[in-house]
């Protein structure tokens, strides 16, 4: 299949799932608000640029902000996720692996370790970013932290989840 149109695939259903289900389940004991639709960009192709991959995360966040009538709080985190995220493959992988134009991120092509570390990482920031434009002040700060945690756990865990339904093992390195 076309990456331009498994992508663009993608990024309906990431948003969907998002819409119509997760965003209907009430926040779990105060904290935590589970997430999925930021994997799409985890799983964009490895030689996908910087500038492309801010913009995609910009239109991904921004139609989830028309959705959840949130002004720019998804758009945002979706903007700086997309614009780190090359720095944080050049940080796990080998110039070698992560040239490679047609690969994309996932446990098959880095490993459980890389890959593991590359959703912790980009997860945290996306979800700090995002509580921390939620609330704009540090007001309580355990329970900002709590959130922040709590909820990257879980979107984590789903994005485990999916990646091991999903099995997209592709080349192994």
């Amino acid at each position: 299949m076309n990456n331009i149109l498994k992508n663009s695939i993608r990024f309906v259903l990431f948003l969907l799932i998002q819409v119509i289900i997760l965003n209907e389940v009430p926040p779990l004991h105060q904290y935590i608000t589970p997430y999925l639709y930021f994997a799409f960009l985890l799983w964009l192709p490895f030689g996908t640029n910087r500038i492309t991959l801010t913009i995609i995360g910009f239109v991904l966040g921004y139609c989830l902000d028309l959705f959840t009538n949130t002004p720019g709080l998804h758009t945002a985190a979706g903007s700086l996720m997309g614009y780190i995220r090359p720095s944080i493959l050049n940080l796990l992988l080998a110039q070698e692996t992560s040239e490679e134009i047609n690969k994309e991120p996932s446990a098959g092509t880095m490993g459980w370790g890389p890959y593991a570390v590359y959703v912790l990482i980009l997860t945290f920031i996306h979800h700090f970013y995002l509580v921390l434009l939620e609330w704009l002040q540090f007001g309580n700060f355990t329970y900002f932290i709590g959130k922040v945690f709590a909820t990257s756990l879980l979107s984590v865990l789903l994005i485990f989840v999916v990646e091991l339904v999903m099995n997209r093992r592709k080349l192994k390195r």
